[in-house]
């Protein structure tokens, strides 16, 4: 059964610039775009150019001195008005660093993980698709780990309005540890991570011991990984621990980051899975049929997430595409092979045994068991959307613009205007 898939994209969340040097690269993102146009996905889903989130969207989760200072600081301001006694407090300055539009930056992609949370909320589509956001490492009060609003958290939360159980599965290389943060004495959201852990590999948080508090205890599950996991080790963990977290815990969204750092040869990261290994998370996932929204998240090697989102985009979408790539502007990132699934050698040993996965494995089946199955919810009246139609702010159309931008996007073309393939363009559909 094919499922309805929306995918959200702003054309200018690629042309940000964390600085010369940094790892984190937003132009992954105009690559990703471009091989998805050129494979012809497009066609199989509805895309969206999405909603730019508020200061307020922000407030729901991050503090009030904290996106006021996102707001309003600037490479240039940042000395003149006396900021630099702020960045040490919000943990801005060299991983997190202050570059030009970096609250733009912020609002486009928080945005799109709560438009996508709305369009689950409404029935409007099965699954999201936001490669921009999964930024999950910031916290309430601070930047971290390159990542300065939680969309993730923020997407969570307009998920619970309609949601009484919602499961977080993070298979980024790095702990998703501000989501588990902001959750973590709740039983309504489930965090599961699989990331790598040990040898102080950043944040440092992730053993397989955190497992909540309060309300929330035993609704944390973390799989801390040791370096040079293969498709085949990670696949024997991420499947039973999954299988099990669904018939426990019952949710009824699903929240997936798809972190690539994870994948071999990536510039931070130390695990060695493919992009078919990593893709095959996803399509096990896709197919518990529960609504999910689909976000991204680290990965630092431009090519091979460009790579991995753009297979896991065609097996969100049931299509099968070539090895081939297609012609793009972006083609010569992609030599010497210009293929999809290029053999990436493994730098790394696997460090994990069948015995240490069959420990990890032992230990969440007995935390799960202490798990309320399937833990209800106190009816209430359901709270107003984050962002409703009429509270959306309209600009005024350019008058010098023949069709301007947001009337441009309401244009949406029929299946059968161009011919493409063997049906002729003038018949409708009903007679193909």
């Amino acid at each position: 059964m094919s499922r309805r898939v929306s995918y959200f994209y702003n054309p200018d969340v690629g042309n940000f610039h964390y600085g010369p040097g940094h790892p984190m690269k937003p132009h992954r993102l105009s690559i990703t775009h471009s091989l998805i146009m050129n494979y012809g996905l497009h066609k199989k889903m509805k895309i969206y150019r999405p909603y730019k989130a508020s200061a307020q969207d922000m407030l729901r989760f991050h503090s009030e001195e904290y996106v006021e200072f996102l707001q309003q600081v600037t490479p240039q301001n940042i000395q003149a008005v006396g900021y630099t006694k702020y960045l040490s407090h919000f943990s801005v300055g060299d991983d997190c660093p202050v570059f030009d539009g970096l609250f733009d930056f912020c609002a486009m992609y928080t945005g799109a993980s709560l438009e996508g949370a709305q369009k689950l909320n409404h029935n409007h589509s099965d699954i999201c698709i936001n490669w921009s956001g999964g930024l999950h490492h910031a916290k309430k009060f601070e930047a971290s780990g390159f990542c300065y609003v939680n969309d993730i958290v923020i997407g969570i939360l307009e998920l619970l309005k309609y949601h009484p159980r919602v499961l977080y599965i993070d298979i980024d290389v790095h702990h998703g540890d501000g989501v588990q943060e902001a959750f973590y004495l709740t039983d309504r959201v489930m965090t599961v991570s699989f990331h790598k852990y040990g040898n102080w590999f950043f944040p440092g948080t992730g053993d397989m011991y955190e497992t909540g508090a309060e309300a929330g205890r035993y609704y944390s599950v973390n799989v801390p990984l040791k370096e040079g996991i293969d498709d085949q080790s990670y696949f024997q963990v991420f499947k039973p621990v999954i299988s099990n977290v669904m018939d426990f815990y019952r949710p009824t969204a699903i929240v997936l980051q798809c972190g690539a750092d994870s994948l071999a040869g990536d510039r931070l990261g130390c695990f060695s899975l493919s992009v078919k290994g990593h893709g095959e998370c996803v399509k096990f996932v896709k197919e518990l049929n529960v609504p999910t929204l689909v976000v991204g998240g680290g990965g630092y090697t431009p090519r091979n997430v460009a790579r991995c989102w753009t297979y896991e985009t065609s097996l969100l979408v049931d299509e099968q595409i070539s090895n081939e790539l297609p012609m793009t502007d972006y083609l010569e990132f992609f030599a010497p092979d210009f293929t999809l699934h290029p053999e990436i050698p493994t730098r790394q040993e696997n460090a994990n045994s069948k015995q240490y996965l069959e420990l990890i494995w032992r230990h969440v089946h007995d935390n799960l068991k202490m798990c309320q199955h399937a833990p209800s919810v106190q009816m209430f009246s359901i709270p107003s959307d984050a962002l409703p139609e009429e509270n959306r702010l309209k600009e005024e159309p350019n008058p010098d613009v023949r069709i301007n931008q947001s009337d441009d996007d309401q244009i949406v073309e029929a299946k059968n205007e161009f011919f493409d393939g063997d049906q002729d363009n003038d018949k409708t559909e009903n007679e193909t």
